[in-house]
Order: C-alpha cells, then structure tokens, then sequence
C-alpha cells in the first residue's frame, strides 16, 4: 500500500473502572473496545474493566498512530484529561453544527 492508500488509523483513550486512563491504537477503536469490555486484548483491564472510549483521534496511518502513541503514553494523567475534555468538546461542538 501507498502512503497515499493507506487505511485510517486512530489513538484511543480508555477509561477503566477504576478511573486510569488505557491508550492505544487500532483501525477500528470501537470494534477493539468491544474487545477490552470482553476482556479480550490488553492484560491492562483485568484489574479494572474498561468503561468508556473516552478519545478518539485520527492519524494519517499506522506508523502516526504509533508515533502518537508513545507522545500520549509519555503524558501524566492531568495532560491525558486535557485530551478527554477537549475532544468531548469537539464532538459536542460537531453535533451542534451537524444538520
């Protein structure tokens, strides 16, 4: 595949039940959070299920994703939060100026 080609993909933040925040990367995050609830995936949710997709963002492919990644990972809790609350803003703000 070209760069030009190549598929969508995206880094996600989870939170679990326990109030962590999990990041990952998938081409698909809401297929693979279905897998985090089920308990399939990352032995991150064993101690503490996950809840919510709380943060979606695209890249432009799988090495960006990547990249952006190990960026969020490096992140302490309160920038992760920042994260959460401005893409909840985002998509309040699209579905207000959705027809």
């Amino acid at each position: 595949m070209t760069e030009a080609t190549e598929k969508t993909w995206f880094v996600y933040l989870v939170r679990t039940q326990n109030g962590a925040l999990y990041c990952g990367i998938s081409d698909n995050p809401q297929r693979r959070f279905a897998q985090h609830q089920s308990g399939k995936g990352a032995r991150f949710f064993h101690s503490s299920p996950a809840l919510a997709l709380v943060y979606i963002e695209a890249c432009a492919g799988k090495g960006d994703a990547l990249r952006r990644e190990r960026a969020i990972k490096r992140l302490g809790k309160p920038a992760k939060e920042v994260l959460v609350a401005a893409g909840s803003l985002i998509a309040a703000a699209d579905s207000t100026l959705s027809p």
